[in-house]
C-alpha cells in the first residue's frame, strides 16, 4: 500500500480519455474485500504504531505500521524492525521468507465463503506488492514468484474462479510504482524517497507492463487496482504505454473500472487510505481502503482489529457519503484468516446482510432534513446522536448508534442500528 504518497487530483480538464463513468454494477457496489498476502506473511511483524496520515512522515517509515513493508523497514538502521530481524532471522535476506512460505491451508473456497457472507461486492487481491513477488507464473518474474518457490503454485487462478463461483466480481492488485527487488536501491525513509527512488526506467516499464497484461489476459479482472504510480516512461505513448495497457483491459472487461494511483490522471474513481488522501472522498463512486488493524499484511502482534460494531459504523459512515469501502484481510503465511479479523467479519455479517440491500441505488441525504433525538439521554450528553443517512429507491435509509433513537425527516425512513457494543466517542 501508499506510504505517504499522494495521488493526482482528477478533474475535468484533466481526466483522461480512458478515463470514464463507472458502470452500474461500480456505482451500486458498496464493499470490497482487498486480500494482502505474501512472502511478508511469514515474519508478520510490524509496530502498531498508527493509522497512515496519522502517524507524521518522519516517524512513519522506520516505525511503518504496514507488514507488507517488512522489506524496507528492515533495512532501516536502528529501526526495531530491523533489531528484531536481526535478532530473530540472524539478518537473513528478506527474500528466504518467499521459500519458508508454504500456504499449506489455503482453502480460496473458503475464503470466498467468508467474502460473500459480509455481502462482498468484489475481491481485490495483491498479485505483486512491493517486495516483488509475484503471486502467479508471472513473465520476466524467474525465482521471484510463488510457483518458482515457497508455495510452488499459482495462487490466483483459484481465488479468481472461488470468487467468480461464489457470485462476486473478481480484481487484481498490483505494484506499478514500486518493486524493491527489481534493481538496487536504499531504503525509503520518506515519502520523497518514494517519489524520488522509484523505478521510472523503460527497462522497468516493459517488465511491469508485461505482468499486468498477463494478468488481464490470465484471469480477465474487473477492477485493475494499481498503486503508488507508474514508470514515467510508460506515461509516454508507445506500445507499453499505461494508454494500451487500459485499452487492453478496457477490451477484456468492458465494466472494468481502473483506480486513480497511476501518477497520470486516467483513473474512474478516487481512492482514499486510513487517514491519508481523504480530500479524494468528495462526489460519489470513491473507494476508501484499510485494515481491520493498522496493517493490511498479517501483523502477529496486533491483537485487536475493528470489532463489528466499529465496522458497522465505518461502512455506514462511508456509504452516507457516497463511497465504497474496500476492506483488507491479512491472512496467515499458511493461508488461513486470522481469528481476530474472522471473528469481527463473522459478527457484522447479519447486520449487513439486513443494511446491504438499502444501499442499492443510493444517493447522499441533506442532514439538514433529518433530526435524530434519543429519549432519556442525560442532560449532560455533550455531542448529538452519531448518525448516518443515504437516500434509496424506496425512501431514506438512516443508520443510528443508539436502539433508542427517534428519527424524525422529510419522508418514511428506515433506521438500523449499529451491532451491539460498548458506546463510543461520537465521530
Amino acid at each position: 500500500m501508499s506510504a505517504g504518497t499522494t495521488t493526482p487530483a482528477r478533474d475535468s480538464a484533466t481526466a483522461s480519455v480512458l478515463s470514464r463513468p463507472l458502470p452500474a454494477w461500480a456505482r451500486d457496489a458498496t464493499l470490497g474485500v482487498f486480500v494482502h498476502w505474501g512472502a511478508y506473511s511469514v515474519p508478520a511483524w510490524a509496530e502498531p504504531s498508527g493509522a497512515l496520515g496519522a502517524v507524521p512522515d518522519e516517524e512513519w517509515f522506520a516505525h511503518n505500521a504496514y507488514a507488507e513493508w517488512y522489506a524496507n523497514t528492515i533495512r532501516i538502521e536502528g529501526s526495531p524492525a530491523a533489531r528484531r530481524h536481526t535478532e530473530l532471522y540472524d539478518g537473513a535476506p528478506y527474500a528466504a521468507f518467499l521459500d519458508s512460505w508454504t500456504a499449506e491451508r489455503y482453502d480460496p473456497a473458503e475464503w470466498a465463503r467468508l467474502f460473500a457472507s459480509i455481502g462482498a461486492d468484489y475481491v481485490v487481491p495483491t498479485t505483486k506488492h512491493h517486495d516483488g513477488i509475484a503471486l502467479w507464473d508471472a513473465p520476466g518474474a524467474g525465482e521471484l514468484s510463488t510457483v518458482a518457490r515457497g508455495p510452488r503454485r499459482d495462487l490466483i487462478g483459484p481465488l479468481a474462479a472461488a470468487v467468480r463461483e461464489a457470485g462476486m466480481r473478481f480484481g487484481v492488485y498490483y505494484s506499478g510504482g514500486l518493486d524493491w527487488a527489481f534493481a538496487e536501491h536504499p531504503p525509503l525513509t520518506s515519502s520523497d524517497d518514494v517519489s524520488r527512488l522509484r523505478p521510472v526506467g523503460a527497462d522497468y516499464n516493459d517488465y511491469a507492463f508485461a505482468q499486468v497484461a498477463d494478468l488481464i489476459d490470465r484471469y480477465a479482472p474487473e477492477v485493475l487496482w494499481n498503486d503508488i504510480d507508474w514508470p514515467d516512461a510508460g506515461k509516454e505513448p508507445g506500445p507499453t504505454s499505461i494508454k494500451e495497457l487500459l485499452t487492453r483491459f478496457r477490451a477484456a472487461a468492458p465494466e472494468g473500472i481502473v483506480n486513480d494511483r497511476w501518477g497520470a490522471p486516467v483513473g474512474d474513481y478516487r481512492t482514499s487510505e486510513y487517514d491519508h488522501d481523504t480530500s479524494n472522498e468528495t462526489d460519489t463512486g470513491w473507494e476508501h481502503c484499510r485494515g481491520l488493524g493498522f496493517s493490511f499484511g498479517y501483523n502477529a502482534v496486533e491483537d485487536e482489529a475493528l470489532t463489528p460494531r466499529e465496522l458497522a459504523r465505518l461502512y455506514a459512515d462511508v456509504v452516507s457519503r457516497g463511497g465504497r469501502l474496500l476492506l483488507n484481510v491479512g491472512p496467515t503465511a499458511a493461508g488461513e484468516i486470522p481469528d481476530t479479523q474472522r471473528r469481527t467479519l463473522e459478527g457484522v455479517a447479519p447486520w449487513l446482510a439486513e443494511v446491504k440491500p438499502a444501499t442499492v441505488g443510493r444517493s447522499t441525504a441533506e442532514r439538514a432534513v433529518i433530526r435524530v433525538t434519543v429519549p432519556g439521554a442525560s442532560a449532560d450528553r455533550r455531542d448529538d446522536p452519531w448518525w448516518r443517512a443515504w437516500r434509496s429507491p424506496d425512501g431514506l435509509v438512516v443508520v443510528v448508534d443508539d436502539p433508542r433513537a427517534i428519527v424524525e425527516a422529510d419522508g418514511p425512513a428506515r433506521v438500523f442500528a449499529l451491532p451491539d457494543g460498548a458506546d463510543e466517542e461520537t465521530a
